[in-house]
């Protein structure tokens, strides 16, 4: 398979990465990045981009399948308008370019909660751009819906720090839901999701990422 993999240099991109260039399934990655990754890989290609302007036409946009884990924050993002560029809009053009090029499966990292209508700025960003995908006609959409991601940044973020160390104290009075998910298991999610590819939309749910 021929994988086009967005957001690979976050923390669940990086565990997406490493699981995609060790199946014996994919024959090649296509890594998009603003900067250049510090890696390489025979199977690995790392087009630099910018995500304001991507090329329409370029040859790797045709793709069997689609990982999106691109994401940020509203504080490290500096605004809502710069939160819904990266969350909303870059996710939905990769997969307008990628679909208009051939593509037939997109799993997302989305988020808990997420709904077009939610009161919750982020969670309403989430499900808009859930719904957007779903208007594309995806033979395969996988929406992934991870709680607060339990897992070792290249660059900690301090709230969610602090929130996952109360998290940990209170894990085993939590309901599964309400648990932090672990990022190795949100990764081998997406991945299977796009190597074994359920047909229409599924959601997978935080509860089972625990």
């Amino acid at each position: 398979m021929n994988i086009l993999h967005v957001g690979a240099t976050g923390l669940v991109g990086r565990l997406v990465l490493a699981r995609l260039l060790a199946s014996p399934l994919v024959t090649r990655v296509t890594a998009p990045t603003r900067r250049p990754m510090d890696m390489q890989h025979p199977r690995l290609h790392n087009p630099v981009v910018d995500f304001e302007a991507l090329p329409e036409d370029a040859h790797w946009w045709a793709a069997d399948a689609v990982i999106c884990t691109l994401g940020t924050t509203i504080a490290d993002a500096g605004s809502q308008a710069a939160f819904l560029r990266v969350d909303h809009d870059y996710p939905l053009r990769v997969a307008q370019l990628a679909r208009r090029h051939g593509a037939q499966t997109y799993a997302l990292n989305s988020a808990m909660g997420a709904h077009a209508r939610s009161s919750i700025f982020y969670n309403r960003v989430k499900g808009e751009l859930e719904d957007a995908l779903a208007a594309l006609d995806f033979r395969s959409l996988v929406l992934v819906r991870p709680g607060l991601i339990d897992g070792e940044r290249a660059q900690p973020r301090a709230g969610e720090g602090r929130a996952l160390a109360v998290l940990q104290l209170l894990r085993p009075l939590l309901p599964m839901k309400w648990r932090p998910s672990r990022a190795t298991r949100i990764a081998d999610a997406l991945v299977d999701a796009v190597l074994h590819p359920p047909p229409g939309c599924s959601v997978v749910e935080a509860s089972t990422l625990a």
